[in-house]
């Protein structure tokens, strides 16, 4: 039942995205209206489905929150892309970026959902799996990677935008940093409960697993990104395109590094 629900939402984000394309392009400003509850809704159905599922896996015995493997991580992460759309109220900018972060939100939740390779079935949690700082250590990883997209949307909008004031390029600009120190809080967060999980799982609170490594580096280029912007020793232009640099390393972190080392779970 919870996948059944979780496979609905791509479809509402899409529509989200697409009923707001076509309003920037149309200038017919209902299109936009019907766009936003197309995403409230799919925003709602993704958060019952997730509470659903949490719910199905104490059914089945094995209760956990479902942030255990790769799929579940997925959907957390869309989520947490439209969280963040939410909370910060981008949507009340109508802006053509508006539309570029639902489209990521949906892009990561129908990978996740229609990937022949993504196992959706609820299974239980291996040994170094059960422990209390799996959701902190996992929640706010992603909620930082989530926070770091829309820093990346907004910053590839500021490299390809050649239009609008100076003052419009450095609200954007003020934006994407905002974000940013979001994502870097949280980010921060999630190491440090990873560190203290790796302690009491494998009695280490670091090996340098290709995961840990990557996450360190991914860290450190979002660190030295807003040490620069505070020393205003960049342009809005170089912010912008650190962020892309950084949501590069996120996606290795995230998928990359699981191909390449065989693991197909989010540890």
């Amino acid at each position: 039942m919870n996948v059944t629900l979780l496979n609905t939402v791509p479809f509402l984000y899409l529509g989200a995205f697409a009923f707001s394309v076509f309003s920037g392009v149309t200038g017919i400003a209902r299109l936009k209206r019907i766009a936003t509850p197309c995403w409230v809704t799919g925003f709602a159905v993704h958060t019952v489905g997730l509470l659903y599922r949490w719910l199905e896996s104490y059914t089945l015995g094995i209760g956990h929150a479902p942030l255990s493997n790769f799929y579940e991580s997925l959907v957390f992460f869309s989520w947490a892309v439209v969280f963040f759309y939410l909370v910060l109220g981008f949507f009340k900018k109508s802006e053509p970026l508006d539309s570029f972060i639902l489209l990521t939100a949906f892009i990561l939740i129908a990978f996740a959902s229609f990937s022949p390779g993504i196992d959706s079935q609820i299974q239980p949690l291996i040994p170094a799996l059960k422990s209390n700082w799996l959701i902190s250590h996992v929640v706010t990883c992603l909620l930082g990677y989530g926070a770091f997209v829309i820093a990346a949307v907004m910053g590839a909008f500021l490299l390809i935008k050649r239009s609008g004031t100076d003052e419009q390029r450095l609200q954007l600009e003020e934006r994407i940093y905002q974000c940013m120190v979001i994502g870097f809080l949280f980010f921060t967060i999630g190491i440090m409960t990873g560190s203290v999980w790796a302690h009491y799982a494998w009695g280490r609170y670091w090996g340098w697993d290709p995961k840990e490594t990557w996450a360190l580096i991914t860290w450190l280029i979002y660190a030295g990104t807003l040490h620069v912007r505070l020393m205003r020793r960049w342009t809005e232009q170089g912010i912008a395109a650190m962020t892309l640099v950084g949501l590069a390393s996120i996606l290795f972190t995230f998928l990359g590094v699981n191909y390449l080392s065989g693991l197909h779970s989010y540890l």
